[in-house]
């Protein structure tokens, strides 16, 4: 039976840097699961020698932070590994002109530029200062306009991916200074073989993998990632068209944490289950979990153990969910279906990601992007979930983050379908109907405050206070909205207003889905606003 080492990678970089105290304990949680390695994903929030503006105002972690943190790994097994990026990501420094000299274009590094490898190599620097480990992961991905920016202006116009190699190449060479040995993830050499896929196909080029395969720093390990399938077959393909570009790869899957509010543990652990198997199959022994925390870091750093443990135990040859599901219980002092309850208010069936808990929060009123995706038959779900929440949220350990969920639960059985009712209402020309709406606001209004305080503890036992001025922003323009949006009712009501423009706009399906099925969309900004 193959043996496979897991490990876990989280992202401290989308908002929420988490605390010493917090990490420590994650440390604990993960190492008594079974996992041997953290990798702790890191943009600019770490401190560089003599660049004050390397991840200032966003929480960076002191070098001395990063050491307490590696020593305390260690004691309880667990490699502390660094995770940094070295050529795109970095959206968090570009912003400052101090780093106008090597900066492409968005938000990646200007390829052959000295002053870029001089910065390169102060992360490296600081990386073999901060920690004992001497594996590391460089990224080096999704930098696809890469060379058209400035590099375009200096050198005029050159293949992208000669441009990348040239770059990596000097990467590679001084993290060997330094004794390193990196990883990356796969998809730029991968997509170079298979003319632009992520995925296999029956035209597939052998001769192109293997001619590709000879481009691979020697020293450069590769990581095939897939958090989006439940497919084995699937996994077992792609895991041995990457045996053609080198034999030993790692293998990185998803535990769903950065859909919003709630996970998605019930699709990570089918897809972690799917994936671990052809694993096994295909003698891949180095795997991760990627704790992503996409647009804002909404969810607990807690909120996925299921997917962990699971993860955990499938790595450990155990697939039988009964038992696993009694083990996770007697571990945490909790129920699995308990915990599990916090997936409820994605209303997905586990199936695909979905996340209706994030878009129909934001989602403005009057203007209901999103209000053709609800089933108002679906909102009693959110009744339901509030009550299986509220039951955990006494626990000793974690009751903080079901209390918030319950919490959101609550807010959303309202607003779930506030925007479809209003318009509906206001077009039936029911002024009654609207006259008691008026209160529905006021409730919704309510409900959505006393979960930012909820929301508010959740993130202050977890992270550092950096990033929190973003979810001030989200919530404090919700409520503003709520009340502006009631306002503009009441003015309407007593005729100082004759009509209310915005409702009268048809809402069109977003983006060509049904009725009344919810979606997946990950995106604050573009769920509040068309702007």
């Amino acid at each position: 039976m193959q043996k496979i080492r897991p490990g876990v990678m989280l992202d401290c970089s989308r908002g929420a840097v988490y605390t010493v105290g917090a990490l420590q304990t994650f440390i604990d949680v993960i190492a008594q699961m079974g996992y041997g390695q953290l990798q702790l994903y890191t943009e600019d929030v770490y401190a560089l020698e003599g660049e004050p503006y390397f991840g200032y105002l966003r929480g960076r972690y002191s070098e001395e932070e990063l050491r307490t943190l590696d020593a305390y790994a260690a004691e309880q097994g667990i490699e502390l590994v660094p995770c940094i990026q070295t050529l795109a990501h970095l959206g968090g420094i570009v912003r400052w002109p101090a780093y106008g000299e090597v900066t492409d274009n968005a938000d990646i590094l200007l390829a052959g530029e000295e002053k870029t490898y001089e910065l390169i190599d102060k992360m490296f620097a600081a990386c073999a200062r901060s920690f004992k480990s001497r594996r590391i992961n460089i990224g080096m991905d999704e930098a696809h306009t890469v060379g058209l920016g400035k590099y375009l202006d200096r050198h005029g116009y050159c293949d992208r991916f000669s441009v990348l190699a040239e770059h990596l190449a000097r990467v590679a060479a001084i993290a060997a200074r330094y004794g390193f040995r990196p990883m990356m993830w796969s998809d730029m050499f991968f997509r170079l073989a298979a003319h632009g896929e992520y995925s296999v196909s029956e035209e597939m080029d052998g001769g192109r993998f293997a001619e590709v395969a000879r481009l691979i720093p020697e020293n450069i390990d590769l990581i095939y990632w897939d958090y989006y399938s439940r497919d084995e077959e699937n996994y077992d393909k792609m895991m041995r068209a990457h045996k053609t570009l080198k034999e030993k790869f790692l293998f990185a899957g998803g535990a769903w944490s950065w859909a919003g509010f709630a996970p998605c543990n019930a699709f990570s652990i089918a897809a972690s289950r799917a994936a671990l198997s052809a694993c096994r199959k295909n003698g891949v022994g180095d795997v991760f979990f990627t704790v992503w925390k996409d647009d804002g870091a909404e969810s607990s750093l807690f909120s996925v153990l299921p997917s962990l443990f699971a993860a955990a135990q499938y790595c450990a040859g155990n697939f039988d969910e009964e038992e696993i599901r009694s083990r996770f219980t007697e571990m945490f002092g909790i129920a699995w279906e308990d915990y599990m309850a916090l997936d409820l208010a994605n209303l997905s069936d586990g199936k695909e990601v979905k996340n209706a808990c994030k878009y129909m929060l934001y989602c403005d009123p009057f203007m209901g992007m999103f209000d053709r995706t609800a089933d108002e038959g679906q909102k009693a779900v959110f009744s339901a979930a509030k009550a299986a929440l509220q039951k955990s949220a006494g626990h000793r350990r974690f009751g903080y983050l079901f209390k918030a969920m319950a919490d959101l639960c609550a807010a959303l059985e309202i607003k779930y379908d506030l925007g479809v009712r209003t318009r509906r209402l206001y077009r039936a020309h029911n002024m009654d109907g609207l006259c008691r709406l008026m209160g529905d606001y006021e409730e919704c209004e309510r409900r959505v405050a006393a979960f930012y305080e909820s929301f508010r503890d959740q993130w202050m036992r977890e992270a550092k206070g950096f990033g929190f001025e973003r979810m001030d922003m989200r919530f404090g323009a919700l409520l503003q909205r709520l009340k502006n949006c009631r306002r503009i009712l009441g003015e309407y009501l007593s005729g100082e207003r004759m009509q209310i423009e915005e409702l009268e706009q048809e809402i069109l399906p977003f983006g060509g889905g049904k009725d009344g099925e919810s979606v997946y969309y990950n995106n604050w900004m573009g769920t509040a606003s068309v702007l």
